[in-house]
């Protein structure tokens, strides 16, 4: 008996026509999400366009540079109208205030430098709108960033962009095997931005020149402490500035203005040697300063770690791997130990400096563009 020919698969891998394979692209109104939502629209598939609300879109919040203000949602649903397939708008303003916004108050009031966005991705867009575009009986749910989902031996893996400059894998570590398998990065195989750019006015989008979002969606100009003072008023709290054996140097009005790594904008002159925040001691109030060599860090306690590996994490004592510690750090040689299921300590090869409580610790491997997730640093 002859075996039937395999049926061929489509662009986004499933065995069936892309008429009848239904894809939620989640469009924040940008350049990026709207020529995936046009690309997948072009090639026939089944698309269903799902813009999130995630705050009050008042005058102080409705921006150039952020995510998701008011125009946002008028051009993410000025393409879906072009393209021929159904947009809507999902209000997430509570969730997002619960999962995002109010966990960033905190951390930032406990003296960390927290990353929302990677919050976002995780609490959010990768777990409730995952959800919705399951209820929306969508075969899987593509988003505009750069990343790449590449199969592997053992089922689909994670990799960084084509891309470097555009490489957005520090802020999706947090990606679990299970989400993987249903999500689509259709931008991440791109060689540059301007390939995207060139999409867009291919697909005659209006978007095509849309300034890139700078800042964190409801950080207005990047001005973090105004944002905490009006979550948690009176957070702002007078202090003093002390060097490392505690001598005091001057005062600050609010731990919340300052993070590590910091030089400029201290307030402390005349002194022999630039000085550096090394510590924030919110308990004390206190703005700990000191020499760019007590920023070095080699040591690097990690929590809530995301593994992405197939061999089980406590498998071994010991894996060599590159790792970042800010977005905008290169991967750095170091040695993973895990310490338990979801801690570890890292040590790096090279001593780092400016590394802050709240920040995530992504691993990537030594010899290809694999990531193996990641964790967030903390205290110890």
């Amino acid at each position: 008996m002859a075996l039937d020919h395999e049926i061929e698969l489509n662009s986004l891998g499933f065995a069936k026509p892309p008429s009848e394979t239904r894809v939620v692209v989640a469009m924040s109104g940008g350049v990026d999400s709207s020529v995936v939502a046009a690309k997948l629209a072009d090639e026939g598939y089944d698309v269903v366009g799902v813009t999130l609300q995630l705050y009050d879109h008042g005058a102080a919040l409705a921006k150039k540079g952020a995510c998701c203000a008011g125009i946002d949602i008028h051009d993410a649903r000025r393409v879906a109208e072009e393209k021929g397939f159904p947009h809507y708008v999902l209000d997430y303003e509570n969730i997002f205030q619960d999962a995002v916004i109010d966990e960033f108050a905190d951390s930032y009031l406990a003296g960390a430098t927290p990353v929302p966005c990677i919050r976002c991705n995780e609490r959010v867009k990768f777990k409730d709108l995952l959800e919705t575009a399951k209820d929306l009986d969508a075969d899987c749910m593509a988003t505009g960033h750069y990343i790449q989902r590449k199969l592997g031996p053992n089922g689909p893996e994670l990799h960084s962009a084509a891309d470097a400059r555009r490489d957005q894998s520090y802020f999706l570590f947090s990606t679990t095997p299970e989400q993987l398998a249903y999500l689509r990065f259709p931008l991440g195989h791109l060689p540059n931005k301007d390939a995207t750019r060139a999409l867009a006015a291919e697909y005659g989008l209006a978007v095509a020149d849309k300034p890139d979002s700078q800042d964190i969606c409801f950080v207005p100009d990047g001005d973090y402490a105004s944002v905490i003072e009006k979550l948690r008023p009176g957070a702002a709290e007078p202090g003093e500035i002390v060097d490392h054996e505690g001598k005091i140097l001057g005062t600050h009005t609010g731990v919340i203005h300052y993070t590590v790594g910091q030089r400029r904008g201290l307030g402390i002159g005349g002194l022999s040697e630039p000085l550096y925040v090394v510590k924030l001691d919110v308990d004390k109030k206190q703005v700990v300063v000191g020499p760019k060599s007590m920023l070095a860090t080699r040591k690097i306690p990690v929590r809530e770690i995301n593994w992405l590996g197939e061999e089980p994490f406590e498998s071994r004592s010991e894996w060599p791997l590159l790792v970042r510690v800010r977005s905008t750090r290169p991967p750095r040689e170091a040695i993973l130990r895990p310490t338990g299921p979801t801690t570890a300590e890292v040590e790096l090869l090279t001593p780092e400096e400016g590394v802050s409580p709240g920040q995530a610790c992504v691993f990537y491997d030594t010899e290809s563009s694999r990531i193996y997730g990641g964790g967030w640093i903390w205290r110890g």
